[in-house]
């Protein structure tokens, strides 16, 4: 039997110390988390009764705002991952990927590599593609038997290494990944949004980007939602010609009203946000 009062308990739980009590959440953000445990309510009984509700009774929760629903049912997913290189070992590093990726390619999609300029010293971030987890862990296996791989490139990367961390993320719905008209450079907008998942704080995070995204200054590449990983986690990935254009687009965008107001709705459901400036390799498909 599902009880409403320990789901409540439960989202509270997982919240930040600053949110983890009703009377500093607004009112907004309180009845929309209520919304989540009595809509999870209704889904555990569908699923338990089996002669319950007709479908559509637990339909809308996958399609409100960012739920990653259709994605997910399609099997796509993208691994994210950072490395963060020892100080004067990011040349040799880059090289040796430069001469050996080609190794690494030739099993799953390479989205995209870039080296991380500002937000962080000494780091790259990569984004590989994959169809479902069974495609990921054949990979895996076929990798750790490479002998080319293990030996050119694992044995020779590994100690030039200081830290390694990685998350699967969804395509949000409505976004798909993009091209860029030219070369440039990139933006990764990380948001650390409050439990309780896009049916809480979906809507008005796709009204800030959207509304960012129409200003004209940048072109959206892609945004996801986590699956492993921090949850609550939502990623936009842009493109800019260059990091001057960047700062006169976004002097733009915050004069204007409707990102304005957007912006004001979403950070009511933000814990956090953070933003790296990336240059893409040369080997990056991204460019």
């Amino acid at each position: 039997m599902y009880n409403l009062r320990n789901a409540l308990s439960r989202i509270y739980a997982a919240a930040p110390k600053s949110l983890s009590y009703p009377s500093n959440l607004g009112q907004q953000a309180q009845e929309k988390l209520l919304q989540v445990a009595c809509s999870e309510a209704r889904q555990q009984w569908c699923w338990s009764s089996g002669t319950g509700p007709a479908p559509l009774e637990c339909k809308p929760l996958r399609s409100i705002g960012t739920s990653t629903g259709g994605n997910q049912l399609n099997g796509t997913f993208y691994e994210f991952r950072n490395y963060i290189i020892q100080p004067g070992k990011v040349t040799d590093f880059m090289k040796l990927t430069s001469d050996f990726i080609h190794l690494r390619t030739a099993h799953s999609e390479l989205v995209g590599y870039w080296s991380v300029e500002i937000g962080c010293l000494n780091e790259v971030f990569h984004i590989w593609k994959y169809g479902s987890y069974k495609e990921r862990s054949a990979v895996r296996q076929a990798l750790a038997t490479n002998k080319d791989w293990q030996q050119n490139y694992i044995s020779k990367m590994l100690p030039m290494l200081l830290n390694q961390t990685n998350e699967i993320v969804y395509m949000v719905p409505w976004a798909e990944l993009g091209e860029p008209p030219k070369k440039g450079v990139y933006e990764l907008v990380s948001y650390q949004m409050i439990p309780g998942g896009p049916v809480v704080w979906g809507k008005a995070f796709q009204k800030a980007v959207s509304a960012h995204n129409n200003v004209g200054y940048c072109t959206l590449i892609g945004v996801f939602h986590s699956e492993f990983g921090h949850l609550n986690k939502v990623h936009s990935l842009w493109w800019h010609e260059d990091g001057d254009r960047r700062a006169s687009g976004r002097r733009r965008a915050h004069e204007d009203v409707r990102v304005v107001a957007a912006v004001r709705d979403s950070a009511s459901y933000l814990v956090s946000q953070t933003n790296k400036l990336l240059l893409p390799t040369s080997f990056s498909p991204l460019k």
